[in-house]
């Protein structure tokens, strides 16, 4: 649902009635992950999807149903041989979806419509929603701020909010979505509840470092995945609003002591495009023993021998060192900046998803590769 949250917030500020169709589960080559969602209002507006068009129709009309009769529903689609024109989807996935209403009288919009306010202004928080239970329990849900503090609730006994409060915020935490199984009244004992965690959380940082024309490509594809992009060199003529209008900031700095101040997490992304040693080499020392989801370095495999060999003596240890992805990309035959900029984004979404980076034509391995339920950067993203 956070996943069209920008939209559904001004759907909510205009008083408008909807119903949000939302993935619970997925098994199989399912081609959206938990959280996804279509919404569709009392006029017949969809926005989002929940499987790329394979039941886009049928999950429509199960969002009419439910801005008629006020039920919430969860509904299995999967794939069928018996019927070539049964609704299902044809990469032969199977996922859950919960229809729930959400209009102006339903005890849900509050929550619902707080949990849309905080994702599209970028703030961090979580929704977690009951898609399997008691009847009258599905479809409630509560908000989950990181500083524990909560809105909504579910109503059945004390216990159970205050044990999926903590989960949530163990979700929030990680910038997870996905699901949980818990107790009705808040332990692993008596009936099975299956909650649906929703995170919202500000788009990952990556961090550009050198401020050339493949730089300005990168910044690009960067925004274009979703990242928060930030480029940093130490040359005020280089770094500049007119060379990056895309970047959402821009710094005038010692690359490794801008690194030195800001702050950055497990998603983070750093890319060296100095190719300078008294650049890369301070810069690198320190970026190798940060917890950052990447750090690729640019330049020749003859600058990347020189590189480290340099940062050994500099005291890297060969642990380090083995983070380092340099010369930075895949081997795509890369030549011009945005070719490269596609290049070393390719790695990124290879390196965050467990790809192999191999063609999938021809191999055998999986085409999703989500190690992690899916952290969301707006939700979801992140790339």
């Amino acid at each position: 649902m956070l996943d069209i949250a920008e939209e559904l917030n001004r759907w909510v500020a205009q008083g408008r009635d909807f119903a949000v169709a939302t993935v619970v589960a997925v098994g199989g080559s399912a081609p959206r992950r938990p959280g996804a969602a279509l919404a569709v209002d009392a006029d017949g507006t969809a926005i989002g999807s929940v499987s790329g068009g394979c039941v886009e129709g049928a999950v429509y009309e199960l969002c009419r149903q439910a801005l008629r009769d006020g039920e919430p529903v969860v509904e299995r689609f999967g794939y069928s041989d018996d019927d070539a024109f049964a609704v299902g989807l044809t990469c032969g996935g199977v996922i859950d979806v919960l229809v729930a209403p959400v209009r102006a009288a339903d005890p849900v919009r509050p929550v619902v419509a707080a949990a849309l306010a905080a994702a599209a202004r970028g703030e961090a928080a979580a929704t977690a929603r009951i898609v399997s239970g008691p009847a009258e329990l599905v479809g409630r849900a509560l908000l989950v701020r990181p500083d524990g503090s909560h809105e909504g609730g579910f109503g059945a006994h004390p216990e159970l909010d205050r044990t999926v409060v903590a989960e949530t915020g163990a979700f929030l935490d990680a910038g997870r979505t996905g699901t949980l199984e818990i107790g009705e009244r808040g332990s692993r004992c008596g009936a099975p509840l299956t909650v649906l965690v929703e995170s919202s959380v500000p788009p990952p940082r990556m961090i550009v470092f050198g401020a050339i024309d493949f730089a300005s490509a990168l910044v690009r594809v960067g925004t274009f995945l979703g990242h928060r992009v930030t480029v940093c060199d130490a040359r005020p003529v280089f770094a500049t609003r007119a060379r990056f209008p895309e970047a959402d900031e821009i710094v005038v700095e010692w690359p490794h002591r801008y690194l030195e101040r800001t702050p950055v997490d497990a998603r983070t992304v750093l890319c060296v495009l100095t190719h300078d040693a008294k650049f890369d080499v301070p810069l690198l020392r320190l970026a190798l023993r940060l917890p950052v989801a990447y750090v690729g370095a640019m330049g020749s495999r003859r600058t990347h021998l020189d590189r480290t060999r340099r940062l050994r003596e500099a005291g890297v240890t060969e642990l380090e060192l083995a983070r380092l992805r340099s010369p930075i990309g895949l081997d795509l035959g890369a030549r011009t900046p945005e070719e490269t900029a596609l290049s070393i984004a390719a790695e990124i979404v290879a390196a965050k998803r467990g790809g192999s980076g191999v063609p999938l034509t021809g191999a055998h391995t999986p085409i999703h590769h989500d190690v992690t339920s899916a952290p969301a950067g707006r939700v979801g993203s992140v790339a």
